[in-house]
């Protein structure tokens, strides 16, 4: 089965296209080579895949005939991304999740006043220091 069929099928990519573009991206790699899309796939063959800043590792364990329903797709793969990767896209959620989306229109009265704090306080460490001396 072609590599971009087999990511489809197995849900990583929501169409085949997508899937197709990532290949030629050099965003998916069979045992460690960057392939074209139509490169066949075999069970025990070791994929990674780069998705949304994060690196996925998988192993084939068999080829679907078609796509899967969600909860069939563990049958024919096996997920050994390390576990600090999935950590790092924890992160990565809570960092985005705090950044106000550009053109979401004028900061709100808390937004407002968190910026004041965050710009005040630097000042008054230096006032603290000058009295001191």
């Amino acid at each position: 089965m072609r590599v971009d069929k087999y990511l489809w099928c197995i849900r990583y990519f929501k169409t085949r296209s997508i899937a197709t573009k990532a290949c030629k991206d050099g965003k998916v790699k069979v045992n460690g080579d960057s392939i074209k899309p139509s490169r066949d796939v075999y069970p025990n063959d070791k994929i990674t895949v780069r998705k949304n800043q994060i690196t996925y590792e998988l192993q084939v364990l068999d080829t679907p005939k078609s796509r899967l329903g969600a909860k069939l797709v563990d049958m024919y793969r096996k997920d050994i991304t390390p576990a600090e990767t999935l950590q790092k896209m924890d992160l990565l959620k809570y960092t985005k999740d705090y950044y106000r989306k550009k053109g979401s229109g004028r900061p709100t009265k808390k937004d407002r006043r968190d910026i004041d704090d965050w710009f005040d306080e630097p000042d008054k460490d230096i006032d603290a220091n000058k009295e001191e001396e």
